[in-house]
């Protein structure tokens, strides 16, 4: 197992579109440092009067919005590029053990897309945060324990999109194919779901994988309603749905033609 999870770490950081995926998240991450001077200047020319009712996204907002795009990106690649190019069967010839297999490159892949996560939140937070100052800005000055937990189950949740991403390209095994119904699963779904009538609209939305994050990890002192979850309710679902991804996956990888 060591030496598959090495073998797949040596390819997934050879590939060009790995480094376009960590490129995209340092590229947000500056875009971070760009919003907080941003509502840094925007609040210096406010009246004072204004201030104390002006609330902005924090900091590290950008790379809320990037981040589940380049888990799935990357979670789909992991696998359906092997299939695009035919190199999974020098990889299934080289170690035949599919199981083996699926669990490194899955592993790999939500190893990397955690890392790259976690860094870029914690650069992009502290960052904002030293350019804000001590302006009493909302959501910038949540208590440092809450904040790091924050960014933690961001990362996490971000983490688990790549894998739900990696499974669904195990039984897709097409790369447009798996990005556009993991961008449908993501963005799509929940804007549907609020089409319809009250209250299914609320409870469908707040259960789709899509709409889990900030129900686990709302931003600390947001006043947003995120959904009618519990972060616990939330946490379990998001379980249920990155086990059923990887189960489906791996059973298509282990019983169909390579």
């Amino acid at each position: 197992m060591i030496d598959a999870l090495a073998a797949e770490w040596y390819k997934l950081r050879t590939i060009r579109s790995t480094f376009a995926v960590l490129g995209t998240i340092a590229a947000f991450m500056l875009l971070c440092v760009l919003w907080s001077w941003y509502v840094t200047r925007y609040w210096d020319g406010l009246p004072a009067a204004k201030k104390a009712r002006a609330r902005a996204a924090p900091a590290e907002q950008p790379l809320v919005v990037a981040l589940p795009v380049c888990a799935v990106v990357l979670g789909a690649l992991t696998l359906t590029s092997e299939y695009a190019h035919g190199m999974v069967r020098t990889t299934l010839a080289v170690l035949p053990n599919r199981l083996a297999l699926y669990a490194a490159k899955g592993a790999v892949a939500a190893g990397t897309v955690l890392t790259a996560s976690l860094a870029a939140l914690a650069a992009g937070t502290a960052a904002g945060n030293a350019i804000v100052g001590d302006r009493p800005v909302a959501t910038f000055q949540g208590p440092v324990p809450d904040v790091a937990v924050h960014l933690l189950w961001l990362g996490l949740t971000t983490a688990a999109i790549t894998l739900i991403a990696f499974g669904l390209g195990a039984v897709l095994r097409s790369t447009a194919a798996t990005i556009t119904a993991g961008m449908a699963v993501l963005f799509v779904a929940p804007a549907l779901a609020q089409l319809l009538p009250s209250p299914w609209d609320e409870r469908i939305w707040s259960a789709l994988p899509g709409s889990l994050s900030n129900q686990i990890a709302g931003a600390p002192g947001s006043s947003t309603d995120h959904g009618v979850l519990a972060p616990a309710a939330a946490i379990a679902l998001l379980v249920a749905y990155t086990v059923a991804a990887l189960a489906v996956g791996a059973l298509s990888f282990t019983r169909r033609d390579a």
